[in-house]
């Protein structure tokens, strides 16, 4: 049993991986961290969580905790991680993984040097949805992918995440937030990655520092197409579709933990085959996940490295935003 330590527990920690971490056969949430403690206290106690920290520092000086989820705002991924690595403690750390490539490489260089492991929480590669897209594109069911595209929409007005509109706390708009979430997708569905990318970002009065939707445009080292549509400012979607030369795979819901996904496969125009997934143990899926390869039982489809990736792609749609130009990724 690996026991954690989550760093930054708020919203997400209460939605989402509290009740993983219930689920979970080898994983034991022990401790957690706030800023306020008595909020900290609360959590501990609202979750049966044993240990309630007001600091990363204190949180990673406990000797029961084995490794530590970063889940604090994305401008402190970076030194969360250095100061959880420097403890000798094996860290997943939530998605965007840095504010740029030159601090992800930074931490994915701390932890080789610490000898632990660490991963990125790209939780829906351990959701049955993707990782059926995956597998059935593999299969050839659709022939050769010739285009691919993933969207993802929400209303973040109002958001509890105060910090979502600050581009010093958060590093951006949707296009980190969630637009790393289908990049993530369409990377691990074909097994393939994006040379280079072209975006185009919207800003608004409820924006803030940061973009409120874009499209990316991105092209694969196989030649395949791939296309992203973000925004804060659409009612809540996720789609998934993988274009091939045979037939079309598509999932209106692809990206979401809240419903059953029904993958639809399409030829000459018709529905011909239906199947219904669901990403409901994402969450307790990747933790047990990450337990098995921080006990050197199984590998972890998510390693920094491969986060280490993701992140340059966000780099250069960023600077394709500002440009105007199609950018290089340096994957």
């Amino acid at each position: 049993m690996i026991r954690y330590g989550i760093v930054g527990f708020g919203l997400h920690g209460e939605r989402r991986l509290a009740p993983g971490f219930a689920a979970s056969r080898n994983s034991v949430a022990v401790a957690l961290s706030r800023r306020n403690i008595e909020k900290a206290r609360e959590s501990a106690k609202q979750f049966n969580i044993k240990y309630a920290f007001a600091s990363t520092e204190e949180l990673c000086q406990c000797p029961e905790v084995d490794a530590v989820l970063v889940t604090s705002p994305n401008a402190l991924h970076h030194s969360d991680v250095l100061t959880a690595l420097r403890h000798g403690k094996h860290v997943l750390c939530e998605k965007p993984m840095a504010m740029s490539a030159r601090e992800a490489e930074e931490m994915v260089a701390a932890a080789r040097k610490a000898g632990v492991r660490f991963g990125i929480a790209q939780c829906f590669r351990f959701g049955a949805g993707v990782r059926r897209f995956r597998e059935r594109v593999a299969s050839g069911e659709i022939g050769k992918p010739i285009a691919a595209r993933s969207d993802f929409t929400f209303v973040g007005t109002g958001s509890k995440r105060t910090w979502l509109n600050d581009a010093t706390l958060a590093g951006g708009g949707p296009i980190a937030d969630i637009g790393v979430h289908c990049i993530d997708a369409l990377r691990f569905v074909l097994q393939d990655d994006p040379l280079r990318v072209g975006t185009l970002a919207q800003h608004d009065a409820d924006s803030g520092t940061v973009e409120a939707s874009a499209e990316l445009n991105l092209r694969f080292r196989a030649g395949t197409f791939g296309a992203v549509t973000v925004s804060f400012r659409a009612p809540y979607h996720t789609s998934l579709e993988v274009m091939g030369t045979e037939a079309i795979l598509r999932a209106d819901h692809g990206l979401t933990v809240d419903r059953p996904i029904t993958i639809d496969l399409i030829r000459e125009g018709k529905v011909v085959a239906s199947e219904q997934v669901s990403n409901e143990q994402a969450y307790e899926t990747q933790v047990d996940d990450f337990s098995a390869w921080v006990e050197g039982t199984a590998e972890f489809t998510a390693t920094a490295e491969d986060g280490l990736k993701n992140q340059k792609i966000l780099d250069a749609a960023y600077r394709s935003a500002k440009s105007g130009k199609i950018e290089e990724t340096g994957v």
